[in-house]
This record gives C-alpha cells, structure tokens and sequence, in this order.
C-alpha cells in the first residue's frame, strides 16, 4: 500500500533497514508503479567504488579532466533523466560528493568533473542504506542538509525474522 501511494508522487525516497532486507526490490517496485516507469531505472552502490570514482560515475566527467579521461562520459544521473537513480548504500558517500548530490537535489544541476557548464537533469531519487544516518549526521558523517531531503518520504524495512512469509520469495 504505502508503495502504490509513494509511487504516485515524486517525491524523494529513504528507504532504511538491515541488510538484506529488500531496500532495492522496494525501489524498483516504486520506479514500476510510478510515472516514470518507461523511462530508466539506473542503480548504484555507493559502497562499492572508491571515493574518486564515485563522482565521475554519479555525474561524469569531461575528456581529459584527469588522468585516463580519453573521452567525456555521461554519469549516472544523466543516464537515469526523465527516470529513477537508485542510491544504495548512500551512508557511505563521501562527505564532498554529498554536498554535490545536495545540489542535485536542491536545483536539478549536475558538474561533471572538468566541465564548465552545469546540466539540468529530472531524476527521482531513491536512496538506501542500513546505516543509522541520524547518528551519522550527528557524528558529522553526514550531511544533515542532505539527510532531510533524502528523507521527504521514508520507509523502514522490518527485518525478515519479522516478515518470515517474505523468505521464499
């Protein structure tokens, strides 16, 4: 239910829970549901690439902007337009690439790296972790700025000792 309501909207999503929890089955179904459904679901795990590639993958970057930039790339958010960006692990992005993605958030511009103009891009924004970001934020680990738009509207993932039906699937 409360994923057929969210799906309607457009609204930004934080969807938090255990490992293992379905966080991204959760995301997709939303993508489905909503507007956007014909349009790219595009996922990316936060935790999975080093600080310095994290942001050339989210934005891109411009030909020779660093060393092995043989060619511009379009980044992530620029493939997911008009569709859904699947942030998963979002409490282990890096503090500077937070304050990029607020800006995402806030104006719907991206910076590619070396690029001088900025990109409007219309994304919706699906981010995920089993982190406990108030605690994080409160540590200074992460943004609070960031942390209140990710979290327009926020969906818990109960455990699955507390959804044991839901193991087969």
């Amino acid at each position: 239910e409360t994923v057929a309501r969210v799906a309607k909207t457009d609204s930004t999503v934080y969807i938090h829970g255990q490992s293992g929890t379905g966080k991204e089955l959760i995301a997709k179904a939303i993508h489905l549901e909503s507007v956007r459904k014909d349009k790219p679901f595009v996922a990316i795990n936060c935790a999975a690439l080093p600080e310095t590639l994290l942001e050339s993958e989210l934005f891109g970057h411009e030909k020779g902007s660093f060393t092995g930039a043989v060619r511009s790339t379009k980044g992530l958010f620029s493939q997911a337009h008009e569709g859904t960006i699947f942030l998963d692990e979002i409490g282990e992005m890096p503090l500077e690439t937070q304050a990029k993605l607020l800006r995402v958030l806030q104006d719907g511009l991206i910076d590619r790296l070396g690029g001088k103009q900025p990109m409007k891009v219309d994304v919706r924004v699906i981010a995920a972790t089993n982190r406990d970001l108030r605690a994080d934020v409160a540590s200074g680990r992460f943004r609070e700025d960031l942390y209140y738009r990710l979290k327009v509207v926020e969906l818990a993932m109960p455990s699955l000792r507390d959804r044991r039906s839901d193991i087969p699937e």
